[in-house]
């Protein structure tokens, strides 16, 4: 599968913070970046840009927010020959000027979270931060619940933009191999001239074999993060991807040595992974938040009774 031009880009932090409120360690955030630029990695993809004035710092940790001193303390001398920084930002939960001129930016990359219903708004954001001097792409999450006529609609917007980068995202992890190869499919059609990502979610156990899907239909940028950190199941496992990928530029040692040293004790206080419960929001495809709320219950182990609350219908009112 070797292409030079795939990229690939660790979402650890941004997605495992989903997790802990982005509560990481400088040390942790630290030695994810030093092992991406060893192994190669194009990007690292470290939070979002959000407003204070909507999320509490008392409660998020700064990844969150991304303030450009918090990383330049954080992560020393950075090196954006090796590995550039990317974040996230979502449609109404950031200001203007929360975002800086790229010249004046740790950041290379910023990417926009969007539902399809809005896709217009999206489309103005990113036009404002490739203004800044960012690359940019836009994100279309949860196409898994949308009916085939909106995604069109919204692909067709798209096209007429002049945004770099347009993914695939299976945001509830519940999509197979020939679901990701129909979208991916749909898009290259769609989005003549664009690179299309993809960015998978591990419910099903398929983030994996998704991402393969995808490469083998065209994708040149892939979203992977370390040992497969993410909400709740996670995502496509970067030191899987790593190995799949025939290139040379690209070095799972570093990987493997971060999560030695950093990964797993984390994955001792913080949960993530194949989840029962996760399953099953996957294969209903739900959102994992109700799943989240479960597993932070006394009964997060009682899988029959999620799945009994998940797929049993409502009682019919008895008519008076």
């Amino acid at each position: 599968m070797y292409r030079p031009e795939i990229k690939v880009l660790d979402c650890s932090i941004r997605d495992g913070g989903l997790i802990n409120k982005w509560q990481f360690s400088d040390e942790l955030v630290k030695a994810t970046y030093r092992a991406d630029c060893e192994a190669g990695i194009d990007y690292m993809e470290i939070g979002y840009k959000a407003s204070k004035s909507l999320f509490d710092p008392e409660k998020y940790g700064k990844w969150r927010f991304c303030d450009e001193e918090d990383i330049k303390k954080a992560l020393g001398d950075l090196d954006s020959t090796k590995t550039k920084l990317a974040c996230m930002v979502d449609i109404g939960r950031v200001e203007e000027q929360d975002i800086l001129s790229a010249k004046d930016s740790v950041f290379g990359m910023i990417r926009v979270a969007t539902y399809i219903r809005d896709t217009d708004k999206a489309i103005a954001l990113a036009n404002m931060i490739m203004d800044k001097g960012y690359e940019a792409s836009i994100n279309l999450m949860a196409v898994s619940t949308n009916l085939e006529r909106e995604i069109d609609e919204a692909l067709r917007e798209l096209a007429k933009c002049r945004v770099p980068y347009v993914y695939v995202v299976d945001s509830y992890g519940s999509m197979y191999q020939e679901d990701v190869s129909s979208l991916m499919k749909k898009y290259t059609a769609a989005l003549p001239g664009k690179t299309i990502g993809i960015h998978t979610h591990n419910n099903r156990q398929m983030a994996f074999s998704n991402t393969i899907q995808a490469i083998i239909d065209g994708s040149n940028i892939l979203d992977a993060s370390i040992l497969g950190i993410g909400r709740g199941p996670g995502n496509c496992n970067l030191e899987l991807l790593l190995t799949f990928l025939k290139n040379p530029k690209y070095n799972v040692r570093p990987i493997l040595k971060v999560i030695e040293d950093h990964y797993l004790p984390l994955n001792k206080e913080i949960e993530w992974g194949y989840i029962i419960p996760y399953m099953i929001t996957g294969v209903l495809n739900e959102h994992p938040r109700i799943a989240i709320e479960f597993r932070e219950s006394a009964e997060k182990d009682h899988y029959t009774k999620f799945y009994d609350k998940l797929t049993t219908p409502e009682p019919l009112e008895k008519e008076i």
